[in-house]
C-alpha cells in the first residue's frame, strides 16, 4: 500500500524557498542597498546585471526589460514590424508569443510543431511562408522560434530559412535560459533572443522581469531606447514610439544573487530529468534532446495516450502528493482571442494536428533543481500506478 501523501513531505512542481534558503542573508544584502540608494528605476544593479548574463550566454549585449513579453515587443518594434507583416510562430506555446504581433498590427501564422522535440516543424513552417507569399496578402517578416519546455529549436535550420527569405529570426528563450545547442548557449542563436524572469523560470525574480540578448551592438542601443518611452541621449529627447518597458533595480539585485547559482542548478535539472528519464522511458513518451541539444529542463513534460489516460494520471498524483501541470491545455489558433486572426492569416490553412493532439495529452511533472532522488522516484511511481 502507498504511504498516506499526508506523512510525506511535500513536492512542489516548482520551489522558490528552497533556493531562497540558501541565499537569503545576500537578498536581503542587496535589497537593502537598493534601498538606501533610492535608485529604484535603472540603478546601478541593472547594468551589473546586464553584464553578467551576457557574459552568462556568451553574447555582446543584454538589455533589461519588464518582462518576456516586453522582450518580444520590443525585439519587434525595433525591426518595425506592424501592419500588413506576417509573423511565423508555433500554435503550441504560451500565448505572450501570439499577442504581440497583434498588439504591434502584424498577424500571426500558427506552424504546426515536431511531434517529438514540440519545438516549431521546419517543414512546416516551409509550407506556411510558400502560402502566404502565394496569397501575396501579408509580408513574411519574422520566424519566433520557442525553445519550448527549455529545449533548445533548431535554429540554424531557422537562420538559414530567415536568410533566404530576408525575414528576422527571434528566439523566445522564455523557459529556457541556459540551454544550448551545438555548444553555444542560447541568446547567441537567432538575431536576438528575449529572456523571462517569471518566478518559475530557470533564472527567475520575485516578480517581474526579463531580458533581450543580442550580439549585435545597434539593436542593443535601439532596444534600451524603445525600453525607456524612445528616449535618445537625453530623458526628453524622443526619438521615437517606444514603451516603459524597464526592469525595476530590486529585481535586478535579486537576480544578480541568484545567477551565481545557475551552473549547478541546471546540472541540478539534468540530473532530475535523468532520474525521470530512466523510471517513465518505455512506459510514458519522456522528452527527447537531438544530437547537439542541451536542455534547460525549465519545464519536464511527458505525454499520455489520451485525454484520459491523462486525467487518470492527475488523480493518481493527486492523491499521493504529487502536483502535475497541463502546458498547454489549448493550442493558440483555437483560443478565442485568435481565430479570428487565424481564419484570416492563410485562405484555407493546413491543419495543426501536431499541436491539437499534444494539448490532449501532455503533462507536466514537478521540476525544479532542488528535488530529490527520493521525491522524483516518488513522482514517477504515482505515473507508472496509474498506467
Amino acid at each position: 500500500m502507498p504511504q498516506d501523501a499526508n506523512t510525506l513531505p511535500p513536492i512542489g512542481l516548482f520551489d522558490v524557498r528552497a533556493q531562497q534558503a540558501l541565499i537569503r542573508p545576500e537578498i536581503d544584502r542587496r535589497i537593502a542597498a537598493v534601498l538606501d540608494s533610492g535608485h529604484f528605476v535603472q540603478g546601478p544593479e541593472v547594468e551589473e546585471l546586464e553584464k553578467a548574463l551576457a557574459a552568462f550566454a556568451g553574447v555582446g549585449h543584454c538589455v533589461g526589460v519588464s518582462s518576456g513579453t516586453d522582450a518580444l515587443q520590443i525585439a519587434m518594434m525595433a525591426e518595425g514590424i506592424g501592419r500588413g507583416d506576417a509573423v511565423f510562430l508555433p500554435a503550441f506555446t504560451y500565448t505572450a508569443t501570439a499577442e504581440v504581433p497583434l498588439v504591434l498590427g502584424a498577424t500571426p501564422v500558427f506552424v504546426d510543431v515536431d511531434p517529438k522535440t514540440f519545438n516549431i516543424d521546419i517543414e512546416d513552417l516551409k509550407r506556411r511562408i510558400a502560402l502566404v507569399k502565394a496569397e501575396g496578402r501579408l509580408r513574411p517578416r519574422a520566424v519566433v522560434g520557442v525553445d519550448l519546455f527549455g529545449l533548445p529549436a533548431d535554429w540554424p535550420a531557422i537562420e538559414a530559412i530567415c536568410a533566404e527569405e530576408g525575414m528576422f529570426a527571434l528566439d523566445d528563450a522564455a523557459q529556457a535560459f541556459g540551454g544550448a545547442l551545438n555548444g553555444k548557449r542560447l541568446g547567441g542563436w537567432a538575431g536576438a533572443a528575449a529572456l523571462s524572469f517569471y518566478p518559475t523560470k530557470t533564472l527567475g525574480c520575485y516578480g517581474d522581469g526579463g531580458a533581450l540578448l543580442t550580439d549585435d551592438a545597434a539593436k542593443a542601443e535601439l532596444y534600451r531606447s524603445l525600453r525607456t518611452h524612445g528616449e535618445g541621449k537625453t530623458r526628453y529627447e524622443v526619438m521615437r514610439t517606444g514603451m516603459n518597458g524597464r526592469l525595476d533595480t530590486i529585481q535586478a539585485a535579486i537576480l544578480l544573487c541568484k545567477l551565481p547559482l545557475m551552473e549547478q542548478e541546471l546540472a541540478a535539472r539534468t540530473r532530475i530529468a535523468g532520474w525521470y528519464n530512466e523510471r517513465l522511458a518505455g512506459k510514458v513518451q519522456i522528452p527527447v534532446s537531438p544530437e547537439g541539444a542541451e536542455s534547460a529542463f525549465g519545464l519536464y513534460s511527458i505525454l499520455l495516450a489520451d485525454e484520459a489516460q491523462r486525467a487518470r494520471v492527475q488523480e493518481a498524483c493527486k492523491a499521493r502528493g504529487v502536483p502535475t501541470a497541463v502546458y498547454y491545455p489549448l493550442p493558440l489558433h483555437h483560443q478565442p482571442a485568435y481565430r479570428e486572426s487565424h481564419a484570416g492569416a492563410i485562405r484555407q490553412a493546413p491543419p495543426l494536428p501536431v499541436s491539437e493532439s499534444l494539448c490532449k495529452s501532455i503533462l507536466a511533472l514537478p521540476m525544479h533543481p532542488y528535488l530529490d532522488e527520493a521525491q522524483a522516484a516518488r513522482v514517477a511511481e504515482a505515473v507508472i500506478t496509474a498506467l
